[in-house]
């Protein structure tokens, strides 16, 4: 009887360390090789990098539409992301990395920003909503401010 449940015991621990460990949220995210990053969790196809530079809502609208500049005509479906959609990149577990304008962003490794507030899509008279990857949380400005404003575009993967 003892036998038998040591053998048990040893068979269940060799499962154990040989069960298949649930990947790590990067895992998550592919880098397709052309600027741009596919997030398997929901879907979405997010450019690699942020416009760069301080811009109004209304430029990184037009930002958004175009495109990443080193794969225009690849893709023709961009937009601007909705703060969900921005809150799904936010990683709020993680240290981060400083950003070109010093701040910290906590957001996945595979997306790099330069700056952490992001314009989105939502938009009401003279405002929008921007997302704060630093601390996470949104808040409303008026859609003609841009200092450390970025543009970040996303698209749809089609099924």
């Amino acid at each position: 009887m003892r036998k038998t449940i040591t053998a048990i015991a040893v068979g269940l621990s060799i499962m154990l360390l040989l069960w298949p460990l649930p990947s790590s949220a990067q895992d998550r995210f592919a880098d397709n090789g052309d600027g741009t990053v596919t997030d398997s969790q929901t879907g979405l196809m997010w450019a690699k990098y942020d416009n760069q530079g301080d811009v109004t809502w209304k430029d990184a609208e037009r930002y958004c539409k175009v495109g990443p500049p080193q794969i225009i005509g690849k893709y023709g479906d961009w937009r601007m992301p909705t703060i969900e959609e921005l809150e799904t990149i936010y990683h709020k577990d993680s240290e981060g990395y400083e950003t070109d304008c010093g701040q910290t962003v906590k957001v996945f490794p595979e997306i790099r920003l330069s700056c952490g507030w992001v314009w989105s899509s939502e938009q009401e008279s003279i405002t929008a909503r921007v997302f704060n990857f630093h601390r996470g949380y949104i808040y409303t400005d008026r859609r003609v401010h841009l200092k450390n404003y970025r543009a970040l575009p996303v698209r749809d993967v089609k099924k």
